[in-house]
């Protein structure tokens, strides 16, 4: 509820190229492991590959509207997972593709 309510509709063409939107795929690093790994950021109806993430997925909600340079935090079970979204690789609307 916390992630609905801080959303806010916009236009496809006024999205900043370094937003992590639907169908974005993005390099994020874990800050506590140091790990660094690619997500594509996908609706639960679509087909998976082993780098996607749905959005319905604690990570796949906590990234969604966050830009380059962020640092992303959430509680989970053993503490506060940290991730900063270094960069992103593809986004639709930036490709001039809308509607996801």
């Amino acid at each position: 509820e916390e992630e609905l309510d801080r959303a806010e509709v916009v236009d496809a063409d006024a999205i900043p190229r370094d937003v992590v939107t639907m169908n974005s795929e993005v390099r994020l690093k874990d800050l506590d492991s140091g790990d660094v790994r690619v997500y594509k950021l996908v609706f639960p109806t679509q087909p998976r590959t082993d780098n996607s993430i749905s959005v319905l997925a604690p990570i796949g909600t906590a990234i969604l509207g966050y830009r380059v340079g962020d640092i992303i935090e959430w509680p989970v079970p053993k503490g506060i997972r940290r991730l900063k979204v270094l960069e992103i690789l593809s986004q639709p609307e930036a490709a001039g593709v809308s509607g996801g």
